[in-house]
């Protein structure tokens, strides 16, 4: 089995200038939801909060996506459990700076997060929202094995606009399903 190129971990006091910097990048900030400009005393409060969550916590955990060997800040991946159905699903949103772009590291990331959500944490349903202008996270989704479950048209207001809301949808047993066609085929 080929070892992975990144780890998911939390967040560190040292990730704060990384973090803060593709945060404020115009082509990641596009279509999130933090208003700009995004501050470092911002990054260190969230750095803080996040430090002792976990995924299995109500509300939002944001979790950083590291370079496996040399321990940089590539991105980060968001999993939300405040949902009154006894925590059996979970939202989950993912940003990734863009000098670690199209390089499989987002998918490789989203693998051990799932892994993580239907593994030990045995969640039933995996969710995402998206602008579906938003391409590549589209093509994340599909490639991991959600669904495209619907569209809202001009639903909020982002950026100065009425904004569509793209939702995908993951099941467990599809997730597993999945796997199981993934080792069969090599």
């Amino acid at each position: 089995m080929t070892p992975h190129r990144v780890v998911l971990r939390h967040l560190r006091p040292e990730d704060a200038p990384a973090f803060t910097a593709y945060r404020n990048d115009p082509e990641i900030a596009c279509f999130q939801g933090w208003a700009l400009p995004y501050t470092l005393a911002q990054t260190e409060a969230l750095i803080e909060e996040m430090y002792t969550r976990t995924p299995e916590q109500p509300g939002w955990t944001q979790l950083a996506l590291v370079d496996a060997s040399s321990g940089e800040l590539l991105g980060d991946f968001a999993v939300n459990r405040a949902i009154p159905d006894n925590g059996a699903q979970a939202e989950i949103g993912f940003t990734l700076a863009r000098h670690a772009q199209g390089r499989g590291l987002a998918s490789e990331g989203l693998g051990l997060l799932l892994a993580q959500l239907f593994g030990p944490h045995a969640l039933h349903r995996v969710y995402a929202h998206i602008d579906p202008r938003n391409a590549p996270a589209a093509a994340l989704l599909n490639r991991a094995g959600f669904r495209h479950e619907g569209t809202a048209l001009e639903s909020y207001w982002h950026r100065e606009a009425w904004t569509d809301d793209a939702l995908y949808g993951l099941l467990a047993r599809e997730w597993q399903a999945g796997r199981k066609e993934k080792t069969q085929d090599g």
